[in-house]
């Protein structure tokens, strides 16, 4: 792998201590598989060698992803990436298709509803639409390796990709038809989060005792230009997914 000198890791994260621009190029190695599960780091003085850092900044982005619980020490013998609940790396908005496939796993879906209907008030001022304006309300059962992840509620203006409402979502992902089909990215969220109690339908859905909690994410996503383009509120298995962000001080 080629060397990285110091100033690239602005252009993976911009700005922040140096040491946390260096988290975050690690992680989303981590994320794109160049060091998957179970696999070791290279060691410090690489790392060093190949972000351009001191061995201070290095040591210090390993103990906070340590923290994070992307890597685990073994005294001795250097760094290994945790083989942990799937999830998205900090600040980096991933399909699920994505996530998934990236950490080597296989994405299905059992599409439990998928239909165009009116937008309801709410709906429509969430969406930049009008009230009674088409949606297409799509409901999956997450699955990964044929394991019950997540149930995904989205909901998508027909007007701004009518391929969604033609599209079969047992293994397709949404991203990728609004990108290949309506020229529309992804590119950032705002997001909620919260634990709940499974209740009985998630219970019955996700294989697990109803009073177990839950990781429900309730999401708006955006394009390019800054439109929505999604609402969506999905529920996870606690045990199967893990949330991760990055935090900072507000200036005062």
């Amino acid at each position: 792998m080629p060397a990285l000198a110091r100033r690239p890791l602005d252009t993976v994260t911009p700005g922040g201590p140096l040491y946390r621009q260096l988290c975050e190029a690690i992680a989303e190695r981590i994320a794109g598989g160049t060091w998957g599960p179970g696999q070791w780091l290279p060691s410090e003085r690489r790392l060093c060698e190949m972000f351009g850092v001191s061995r201070v900044t290095v040591r210090r982005a390993l103990a906070a992803l340590v923290e994070e619980g992307l890597l685990e020490p073994d005294p001795g013998r250097g760094w290994v990436v945790t083989a942990a609940s799937p999830g998205e790396p900090p600040n980096v908005l991933l399909s699920f298709t994505t996530m998934a496939r990236e950490r080597g796993l296989e994405p299905t879906a059992i599409v439990r509803e998928h239909a165009v209907r009116a937008a309801t008030m709410d709906e429509a001022e969430g969406l930049g639409v009008a009230p009674g304006a088409e949606l297409v309300h799509l409901e999956r059962i997450r699955l990964l390796d044929g394991l019950p992840v997540a149930l995904d509620r989205s909901l998508v203006p027909l007007a701004r990709c009518p391929a969604v409402a033609k599209t079969d979502f047992s293994t397709a992902s949404l991203y990728e038809v609004l990108r290949e089909h309506g020229g529309l990215v992804p590119t950032f969220a705002e997001t909620t989060v919260e634990a709940v109690e499974a209740g009985d339908e998630l219970a019955r859905v996700l294989d697990l005792p109803r009073s177990w909690p839950v990781l429900v994410t309730t999401q708006t996503t955006f394009d390019q230009h800054g439109s929505p383009l999604e609402a969506s509120r999905i529920a996870y298995r606690g045990d199967r997914h893990r949330f991760r962000a990055r935090l900072h001080v507000r200036a005062t």
